[in-house]
């Protein structure tokens, strides 16, 4: 591809948050617009999530990833959006100049009305938890040994433990054990489950792959090659407990310790990131401190559901075509109300809200809590001792987000209590 130079709106990333981002916004203004894809391939993550969990509120079907992905490809090949895969996004500035390279074009400089973040996430590694023990090989993180399985074919070991139960980790569980690995355990530092409740039944109970809560790995055993771990209880204060010790010979420990938001062009641009979310600071438009440039997806926090990853690329693509072609001009006089994280709320995305938005448009208000409640609870968006918003939901797990649309009407309540910002709580 011959590339241009300018472009309405440029999109760093080409999973399912950049492809939506993409497509929504040449539909909302015809513009021109420019996706940037690291990869050899459209899709991000997707294509090596070859196990069903997709589609359910975008499609209304039960997909595996690859195909998920491919649907939202096939819209956007059907447009005239240019797309530069295998390209590295090396910088961005604040007013809106891309500058990327490839083996093919060198090195680029675009310029943009607009920009949208797209760039997702990376896994949390060894160094980053401090795992102690020798550097052995055998230790992965579990989304490289999903490509490594998924991919490339390949197996990385034959007696494996897991330490975290995110969801990558537990889909990795059963993924191992159908390819005939033994997968002794999964553990978890924390007293509660980090993945999605389906993900535990699906893979470790019906597997019968045991799950020890409140346990972590003390030590790595073996010189060249992994040989075995030390593990061990911790207490409420997540401190080892002596004497709870327990040795497992394994060949092979994967990593499933969280998230990450890639952030790095963020900060080189100067956006303002939320030290919740480490992602950015984002409106109802999904706007970020810098005018013109928006993020979407797990670039802003992490997300439990791709589906609501493409929405909020959607809502960022169309907001950033409008932008660039100035219908956001005098937008910066809407009325607005900060929410913040209140009792048993870890974070919050958008963390502003409009509340003067068109009758027939909707914002979906996402709140991960950061406290286990297994019972019915009420959430609640609160000015002072005043509540403005509440709603109920069966119960509270960090490791689902809670998901609430708010319609015109709830808009409206937090318009008439004229508050400057709200806080959230759930109880």
């Amino acid at each position: 591809m011959e590339p241009n130079t300018t472009y309405d709106v440029i999109v760093i990333g080409g999973g399912p948050a950049g492809m939506s981002a993409a497509i929504k916004a040449y539909e909302a203004t015809q513009c021109r617009v420019l996706l940037i894809e690291r990869l050899d391939a459209l899709g991000g993550i997707l294509p090596q999530c070859i196990h069903n969990g997709f589609g359910a509120v975008n499609f209304g079907n039960d997909l595996p990833g690859p195909e998920y992905a491919w649907r939202y490809e096939q819209e956007l090949r059907k447009l005239p959006i240019d797309v530069m895969l295998d390209t590295i996004v090396a910088d961005l500035t604040a007013d809106h100049q891309v500058y990327a390279m490839n083996s093919t074009d060198g090195y680029m400089h675009f310029q943009a009305k607009a920009v949208v973040l797209a760039m997702g996430c990376r896994e949390r590694t060894r160094a980053q938890i401090r795992l102690p023990g020798t550097r052995a090989a055998g230790i992965f993180t579990a989304g490289t040994v999903q490509r490594l399985v998924n991919i490339e074919g390949y197996m990385p070991g034959n007696e494996v433990v897991i330490l975290g139960s995110g969801d990558i980790g537990m889909i990795m569980a059963r993924r191992m054990t159908i390819e005939g690995a033994r997968v002794h355990s999964v553990l978890e530092l924390l007293p509660y489950l980090t993945g999605l409740r389906r993900n535990y039944v699906q893979c470790l109970q019906d597997y019968d792959i045991p799950l020890h809560l409140s346990t972590t790995v003390n030590r790595i055993d073996g010189e060249k090659r992994v040989e075995g771990i030390e593990t061990i209880k911790v207490d409420e204060n997540l401190q080892g407990i002596p004497g709870t010790e327990e040795y497992v010979k394994c060949d092979t420990l994967l990593l499933s310790v969280g998230l990450i938001p890639e952030n790095e062009l963020s900060r080189k641009a100067g956006v303002q990131l939320d030290p919740r979310t480490n992602g950015p600071i984002v409106d109802s438009d999904m706007s970020t401190n810098l005018p013109g440039v928006f993020a979407a997806g797990n670039v802003t926090a992490i997300y439990d559901l791709a589906d609501y990853v493409s929405k909020a690329g959607e809502v960022a693509g169309r907001s950033a075509a409008l932008y660039a072609e100035a219908r956001a001009a005098g937008s910066s006089e809407r009325r607005t109300v900060r929410i913040n994280p209140g009792e048993n709320v870890g974070n919050i995305i958008p963390q502003e809200l409009y509340l003067d938005y068109e009758a027939d448009r909707e914002v979906l208000l996402t709140l991960r809590p950061n406290k286990l409640i297994e019972r019915m609870v009420k959430v609640e968006l609160a000015s002072g001792d005043e509540p403005v918003v509440s709603f109920r939901e069966q119960y509270a797990r960090p490791a689902e987000m809670i998901v609430r649309k708010l319609k015109p009407r709830d808009l409206e309540k937090m318009r008439e209590s004229d508050a400057p910002e709200l806080v959230v709580s759930i109880s």
